[in-house]
């Protein structure tokens, strides 16, 4: 069975040049309610799928993936959360045997997840996530 098939969408990202200005924005006016708070991100619970917010600068600084403003630059991210690191390892492959190209082959990063990261033909950027053993950092009581 297909990568689309087996693997639900669990996460949208905006990539955004101020975290705090971005939260306040989604919690006080929307209404979405915080759930983790790492350095450079921040993500909520509400009716459906997970809303996260990434500052670009931070996402740039540990995965490579370009901090570019402006015209052509990512300004979401559409994430898949894998069961396991293992399944993740696996998922690349077969989505690299397809000719799928990413920034970097997947690698452990300091949120506690193991990510890899690549672009569809619109630069529309996608992340394959694990959370490692321990779980997400950063829970908001």
């Amino acid at each position: 069975m297909e990568f689309a098939q087996r693997h639900a969408i669990s996460d949208v990202c905006v990539l955004c040049e101020d975290v705090e200005r971005s939260i306040a924005f989604y919690r006080d006016r929307l209404g979405f309610k915080l759930k983790h708070r790492a350095e450079g991100f921040a993500d909520f619970s509400g009716a459906g799928l997970t809303l996260a917010l990434w500052e670009i600068d931070h996402i740039s600084s540990h995965t490579g993936v370009a901090a570019t403003r402006g015209p052509g630059a990512h300004k979401a991210c559409i994430a898949v959360k894998l069961p396991s690191p293992t399944e993740l390892d696996s998922v690349y492959e077969e989505l690299s045997a397809k000719g799928v190209v990413f920034t970097r082959p997947p690698a452990d990063y300091p949120w506690n997840a193991r990510c890899c990261y690549f672009a569809g033909p619109d630069d529309e950027l996608w992340e394959l996530y694990a959370w490692r053993d321990g779980g997400a950092v950063g829970v908001v009581g």
